[in-house]
């Protein structure tokens, strides 16, 4: 595995067509300062930029995942400066989501406020069996309100209300059937595990899965018929593609196809 870029508050590697973003304030237990967080959204946006990687592994060095925003700098501020640190934030969230490539989150530890909004955001999670979540907020005097937007687009809307007011933590297996989490493992598999996954998503043509990402969220909030009459289309368009049409011609031949992302 290869370093490719150098950050302050982050690591970005990469190993074939799978990279690997892990957040490094381990003293802060990851949290999510306003630096921290433009400098991930960076990184995202220069992923997004590079079609040779198929898939991205977010994940964090230390005892934790993330903490969540970093409270630290939060005293005692002005308006705009709140303003300017969540609109980082939903910045930083969106990016993700817009990314042409799917995001694993990786999770150890605890992932808590602005920390389980960034799972949330994510793609796909892997967990550990001793990962835990929670959107504490409420317990300082500071609701939730950002991390809910992902949250609630993640788990059953009961389940967000109930981890929002009371705040307390949920287990990776609650997290798993809430729908926050696809797959529970013991910690020595977790990175086996969430890297085994990415092959499994890198194996497919990148340019597909990268419409089929978008496609998905785009049409997750229309109404029925809209959300057809727009997937039919995508559809009908992705059919076209030069890797759709070897695709579905190596499936007929029973050969491995070569994807050329066109």
């Amino acid at each position: 595995m290869t370093q490719i870029a150098e950050y302050q508050h982050i690591l970005f590697d990469r190993d074939g067509a799978i990279a690997y973003v892990t957040m490094n304030r381990t003293a802060k237990r990851n949290a999510l300062s306003v630096d921290h967080m433009q400098e991930l959204t960076a990184c995202f946006e220069a992923i997004g930029a590079e079609r040779t990687i198929a898939v991205v592994i977010l994940r964090g060095n230390g005892p934790v995942f993330s903490a969540g925003h970093d409270l630290s700098e939060m005293v005692g501020q002005s308006r705009e400066f709140y303003e300017h640190e969540f609109a980082v934030c939903a910045h930083l969230m969106e990016a993700i989501v817009n990314l042409p490539q799917p995001v694993i989150a990786e999770v150890h530890g605890i992932a808590t406020a602005a920390g389980c909004q960034l799972v949330a955001s994510c793609d796909l999670v892997v967990a550990a069996e001793a990962a835990r979540f929670a959107t504490p907020g409420v317990k300082i005097g500071l609701f939730c309100s950002t991390p809910m937007v992902a949250l609630s687009r993640a788990v059953g809307r009961k389940k967000a209300m109930e981890m929002l007011l009371t705040g307390e933590f949920i287990s990776a297996e609650e997290a798993r059937q809430a729908g926050l989490v696809n797959r529970v493992v013991p910690a020595a598999q977790l990175a086996e595990t969430t890297r085994a996954l990415a092959e499994t998503i890198a194996a497919a043509s990148p340019l597909v899965v990268g419409i089929g990402k978008q496609a998905f969220y785009r049409q997750a909030e229309m109404p029925l018929h809209e959300a057809y009459v727009y997937a039919s289309g995508v559809m009908a368009a992705n059919a076209q593609l030069e890797d759709a049409q070897e695709g579905m011609c190596a499936f007929l031949a029973k050969r491995k196809p070569e994807w050329k992302g066109r």
